[in-house]
């Protein structure tokens, strides 16, 4: 279940023991009642107006958090074009930092005694590289 369906369900379950608990709390107020059963009165009159306080105050929050995301929504949208552009640069680093390690074992490429040096430079360069030109290519089409 999603939550808003548990939500709608708790707040169904508890307005009907809300109503099942006033009904009693009624039929037990009846004139000659005693003390005990205007004590117990008080003290559901008493939740029935926190519950209607806490409703009120979730309403005040639900549309708080509302008016600010529709604030920050533009905000949102610069922000991740902004970070996948520093992801971006930051991946190009790692390719400039590998780049002169490619550079002196080019001669080994094949065959030689930096064989595996050159390898592992080469890999992890393409690999970053992709990785930077594909983040500044997500930025582009947002």
């Amino acid at each position: 279940m999603r939550p808003h369906f548990i939500g709608r369900t708790l707040g169904i379950g508890l307005r009907v023991a809300g109503r099942v608990v006033g009904q009693r709390v009624a039929a037990g107020a009846q004139p000659g009642s005693t003390g005990a059963t205007k004590a117990a009165a008080a003290r559901a009159d008493t939740a029935a107006r926190a519950r209607v306080a806490g409703q009120k105050a979730a309403r005040t929050t639900r549309g708080v958090g509302r008016g600010i995301a529709g604030f920050l929504r533009p905000f949102r949208r610069v922000g991740g074009i902004l970070w996948l552009e520093v992801s971006g640069v930051f991946f190009l680093l790692f390719v400039v930092a590998f780049a002169p390690t490619l550079w002196h074992t080019r001669m080994s490429y094949a065959r030689g005694p930096d064989h595996r040096t050159f390898l592992s430079a080469a890999i992890i360069m393409v690999v970053f590289l992709y990785l930077s030109v594909s983040s500044f290519w997500r930025a582009r089409r947002k």
